[in-house]
């Protein structure tokens, strides 16, 4: 058993180790993958000496030793930065000022589309009163099964004035998204505010290859809650601006941050393993009594589908309002 266990960490920290030198800091080369290789077939010989007692120990200490000198150099050498060159939709990072009661939001992203690759950046200033700050929705977006969504928050200030806030990987010029890269500090973390005709519109009408199904989740929190999570929000997305972080796919991802932001008020939902399979968030939630729980969660959910309604508004003023419109009032 104890050798077992051994020969498990073993494997797993070498396959750590490999991929964290292949990855490196962006970019792969031919120098980090002959590197990576040799730390695999030392891992690999690490592991075949524990048949053999005569070489064990001295395996094992040299393989430590590999071990932290790995890590050291990964921690000190991949650094987050926000001077890469950015997906020309993720180039520009949003900022804030609070003066009172007023919170001025700039450079929200609200992007032209004329299919999800073909696009023209464009952006705005707005200054929001924190006194009409009426409530918050979730959006939840499917693309692979019923377990995992990207979760978007909404704050609505009345007036059908929204402002939307999707948390992602920050990538770079013709970067894709990888589950695996996320865990190896591969992509900075982004707060995207955006107006909804811009990042929920993305999703329901531009999106096919995977289509992208969109539910609207109306939140009650108490007011006094509303406040404090979207000043966190602002915290988090001036902080970012001046001070980059990384993604990381299990822990700082669209819905842990999310949770994490929510900590802010003292009523937050306990964690759970349904943040982590994000696709159960909004059962969750409505589990919690956060949701409108007068009618079954399944006609809930069948109600805030709202990719049919979407793709009739598209690039209209009223996009925000009429997304709403089929949502049942608790």
């Amino acid at each position: 058993m104890k050798w077992s266990l051994l020969g498990l960490m073993l494997v797993t920290t070498t396959l750590w180790m490999v991929l964290a030198i292949y990855f490196g800091d962006s970019h792969t080369d031919i120098i980090q993958t002959g590197m990576a290789t040799i730390v695999g077939l030392l891992g690999l010989a690490t592991l075949i000496s524990l048949g053999f007692a005569r070489w064990r120990k001295h395996f094992l200490v040299g393989y430590s030793l590999l071990f932290m000198v790995v890590l050291s150099g990964w921690l000190l050498a991949v650094q987050p930065s926000n001077e890469r060159q950015w997906q020309a939709d993720l180039a520009v990072l949003p900022y804030a000022t609070v003066e009172g009661d007023w919170v001025t939001v700039h450079n929200i992203r609200n992007v032209d589309y004329r299919s999800e690759f073909d696009f023209t950046p464009a952006y705005y200033d707005k200054s929001f009163d924190l006194n009409k700050l009426e409530g918050v929705d979730l959006f939840a977006v499917y693309w692979m099964g019923p377990a995992i969504a990207h979760t978007i928050m909404s704050f609505n200030f009345g007036e059908n004035n929204h402002l939307a806030v999707s948390i992602e990987a920050r990538k770079e010029l013709g970067e894709g998204y990888s589950t695996i890269k996320g865990f190896f500090r591969q992509y900075e973390l982004t707060y995207i505010v955006a107006d909804e005709r811009d990042v929920i519109r993305l999703r329901t009408n531009y999106r096919k290859d995977p289509i992208e199904n969109v539910y609207l989740y109306p939140l009650h929190p108490p007011k006094e809650n509303l406040r404090r999570l979207f000043l966190e929000y602002i915290r988090q997305i001036n902080e970012l601006h001046e001070k980059p972080a990384f993604y990381n796919t299990l822990l700082d991802n669209c819905t842990t941050a999310i949770w994490f932001n929510t900590r802010v008020n003292p009523t937050h939902l306990p964690f759970s393993w349904k943040i982590l399979l994000s696709g159960y968030v909004p059962e969750y939630i409505y589990e919690s009594g956060g949701l409108n729980t007068k009618i079954p969660f399944e006609l809930l959910q069948k109600q805030a589908y709202i990719n049919p309604i979407a793709k009739t508004l598209d690039k209209s003023p009223d996009f925000s309002q009429g997304i709403r419109a089929i949502i049942e009032k608790p």
